[in-house]
């Protein structure tokens, strides 16, 4: 049994974060929230796999890699049914191998807590230990496809895998969901109707950070870009596994090649070992392969371009921000996140599916030309104004500590 040190008044309280290392949202979320644990005296780790590992530790923080549990995307940028079953004794392999090293690693650095995002091999080794652990979750269940979900078995074989996962994620001593409580909940196609979760749940509100932007850091990045305030911007801005980027970017740029004469734009492909100087494209437009002034540039666009993920659509809301959804082919989350969006009146989805820049183009020319969607998406932004995320995690977290 894991043995607690916690009470010993010479150590600084340990927390280990373990965020999954697909997409850079999990390891996102966990910084912001280790910045703030760092202001109140606390000791932590990082593991984690893929992209995430460099992105910790151009943070700053040590981050130990861990083999990848992914799942498989084809080379247009879909979710791959057959290659992701094809995988699955390869993700059985490194599961295990993952809970293998984090328990070596628990027992070495000795935390009172585990604050896993989407890992549920540290949960695992946390329940193993004896070990306190927390997992911060907006997926429950893994979605199948629209085109299976026609299906009356797939819905069927859907649910008790809901309901099993549901089992697993309930090691944890609390699941925090980073979302709005019902109505709102962007997720709720991944978390309403779990039974297994249940008594587990609490909506902590959206996790990402409540960013202020002076008229000042907008202003000088609009200068350094050429941009005019008076002229539509849209910021399009990619993320998710490194292959599923190019197909969208590529038409994101046709679409706005198309608009040039009434927009500007802005592109970011998201690659965090990218450049992070901008290259000039036709008319107004400029691209990143990493972009430094994310933020200002989310606080000065007239719409976004996103594909679906939760982090992203997130920072959308909170900024008050029209948005064009273009979920990965495929991609239960992102499309279940999307159609919620478009839901509640603040954006629309596109499929991505033979998707060309003429969509684009219309999907983009009716957000930004329509004012119920800026209408809906300033209604939005104050309901978030009342919770927030973060601080509410660490506060749970903190309670673990103290």
């Amino acid at each position: 049994m894991y043995n607690q040190t916690h009470n010993d008044e010479h150590l600084l309280p340990k927390a280990y974060f373990t965020p999954y290392g697909v997409g850079l949202g999990h390891a996102s979320r966990l910084i912001m929230i280790a910045q703030q644990l760092q202001n109140l005296g606390v000791d932590f780790r990082f593991s984690s796999s893929g992209e995430a590992v460099g992105y910790i530790s151009m943070h700053g923080y040590d981050c130990i890699s861990v083999p990848p549990v992914e799942l498989a995307w084809s080379s247009d940028g879909s979710f791959s049914i057959q290659d992701s079953i094809a995988k699955i004794p390869y993700v059985f392999i490194n599961l295990a191998r993952q809970v293998n090293i984090e328990a070596r690693n628990m027992l070495d650095y000795e935390p009172q807590i585990i604050v896993s995002d989407t890992r549920l091999s540290s949960l695992l080794s946390a329940r193993l230990l004896g070990i306190p652990s927390l997992v911060i979750l907006n997926q429950i269940k893994l979605l199948l496809s629209p085109r299976l979900r026609e299906l009356k078995i797939a819905r069927t074989y859907e649910k008790l895998n809901g309901e099993f996962l549901g089992i697993m994620w309930s090691l944890a001593d609390k699941i925090l969901v980073p979302d709005l409580p019902p109505p709102y909940t962007l997720a709720e196609h991944n978390i309403w109707d779990t039974n297994t979760v249940a008594g587990k749940l609490e909506y902590v509100g959206l996790t990402t950070p409540k960013i202020h932007i002076s008229e000042e850091q907008i202003n000088k990045v609009a200068q350094f870009l050429g941009l005019r305030r008076n002229k539509p911007i849209i910021f399009v801005h990619v993320s998710g596994p490194s292959n599923t980027r190019m197909p969208l970017i590529r038409a994101a740029i046709d679409a706005c090649k198309v608009l040039q004469s009434d927009i500007q734009y802005v592109i970011s492909e998201g690659n965090p070992k990218g450049d992070a100087n901008p290259k000039k494209l036709c008319g107004s437009g400029w691209y990143y392969e990493w972009c430094p002034v994310r933020d200002e540039i989310f606080a000065m666009s007239n719409a976004l371009v996103l594909r679906g993920g939760h982090a992203a659509l997130s920072q959308a809301i909170q900024f008050g921000k029209p948005i064009l959804t273009i979920p990965i082919e495929n991609h239960g989350e992102q499309l279940g996140n999307s159609q919620k969006i478009a839901k509640i009146g603040t954006g629309i989805m596109l499929n991505a599916k033979r998707l060309n820049a003429s969509q684009i183009a219309n999907a983009i020319n009716e957000v930004i030309n329509d004012s119920q969607y800026q209408q809906k998406a300033n209604h939005l932004k104050k309901l978030t104004e009342k919770l927030n995320g973060i601080e509410n995690v660490v506060k749970i977290i903190w309670s673990y500590l103290k």
